[in-house]
């Protein structure tokens, strides 16, 4: 069994001293915050929930992931208005974009409600954030409407095959590939205009479905990102070996539909731009195996109770619940928050594409489930 607490959590008050707060300005103005490597923080990713309906392979295995797995119990949970609270001092922090994640974030009651909340959150320049979400998409007949008429702007729906028995095989509770298609469908009659379907390739499982995916996409307006089958957390048997370069599926991709490669959206954006030549829109590769992006990485991490992750292969957080749960100020919180990321220098994937050894004291990296992709 995982120990959800191996990667371990750091108490604020050992996280953070006094000596070592620094003023900020939470109304009108932000201050910049930046880490060790002079990374700023712009990117929130919050994730609602620890549960989800799929047991994917790659991230919620069936063997560990199974009735007797300790889920948090619903008092452990950050609340809508914490969640609320602690966006609008990021914000103030200089974050401008935030994802909702799981977990399946769907399966939170009244996700809708923290979504209308965060909706109404401006950036000290007034501007509203990018605020989007990451779903299966099992969920979205149901959901898609309620979001976008709360305030939702963008959505991200996670698709790793069009054949129903692959695609079965790797979400491993029997769900199909139609289901998932419809959802999609759903959001685009809801009117979502920024709509990405991410698939993780997995070598000897699923690669053979990426022209096929890239068919299916092509001229529809919505962009296919690949990603490479990821060392995230310590349950998922990861193996180099599985792992199929973006390079390869570029390349791939190519010999059937001619890309050319894009510029960036922005500083920090996680997937590599390509354009299908002729004119069938675009497509995303997400290298963070063979191409490691840690050095623009803008992003930190809010698990589902509460705690502050700065990697998305990290080993231990800091728990912010507590705070929020006291009498702190924002003023307060906000310094605690400029103190841990002021103090970040982390570069896993660097690291490990260097071979250079990983000191790890826990054994663990914190699971995927946990704090969101």
């Amino acid at each position: 069994m995982v120990d959800r607490a191996n990667p371990r959590i750091i108490p604020i008050s050992n996280a953070v001293g006094a000596q070592a707060a620094i003023p900020v300005v939470l109304q009108g103005t932000h201050s910049e915050t930046s880490d060790l490597r002079q990374r700023h923080l712009r990117d929130l990713r919050i994730s609602v929930t620890d549960r989800c309906n799929f047991r994917c392979t790659y991230c919620m295995p069936k063997s560990i992931f199974d009735q007797n797995y300790p889920y948090l119990s619903q008092d452990a949970l950050l609340r809508f208005e914490e969640i609320t609270r602690m966006t609008k001092i990021f914000t103030s922090l200089g974050v401008e974009k935030i994802r909702l994640t799981g977990g399946e974030p769907l399966l939170r009651k009244n996700l809708e409600s923290l979504v209308a909340m965060l909706a109404e959150v401006r950036t000290p320049s007034g501007q509203k954030l990018d605020l989007t979400l990451t779903t299966n998409g099992s969920l979205l007949r149901k959901k898609a409407q309620l979001l976008k008429n709360a305030g939702l702007q963008r959505i991200t729906i996670s698709l790793d095959a069009l054949s129903d028995a692959v695609f079965k095989k790797m979400n491993d509770v029997d769900f199909a590939v139609d289901d998932v298609l419809d959802g999609i469908e759903a959001a685009k009659e809801a009117g979502f205009e920024s709509i990405k379907v991410n698939m993780v390739v997995k070598k000897g499982v699923n690669e053979q479905e990426i022209l096929p995916m890239a068919q299916h996409f092509r001229n529809s307006g919505i962009t296919l990102r690949l990603i490479e089958f990821m060392d995230v957390g310590s349950s998922n048997g990861w193996n180099m070996a599985e792992v199929m370069p973006s390079r390869d599926v570029i390349k791939l991709i190519d010999t059937q539909f001619p890309l050319q490669s894009l510029e960036p959206n922005y500083i920090g954006e996680v997937a590599q731009r390509w354009r299908y030549v002729d004119g069938g829109g675009e497509i995303g590769v997400i290298s963070s195996v063979t191409q490691t992006f840690c050095h623009t990485c803008t992003r930190a991490r809010l698990s589902t109770d509460g705690h502050l992750f700065l990697c998305l292969f990290a080993h231990q957080g800091v728990d912010f619940k507590s705070l929020l749960r006291s009498d702190k100020s924002d003023l307060e919180i906000a310094n605690a928050i400029m103190n841990t990321w002021s103090k970040r220098d982390d570069h896993y994937s660097e690291i490990r594409g260097s071979h250079t050894p990983i000191a790890n004291s826990t054994g663990r990296k914190v699971e995927m489930s946990y704090i969101g992709g």
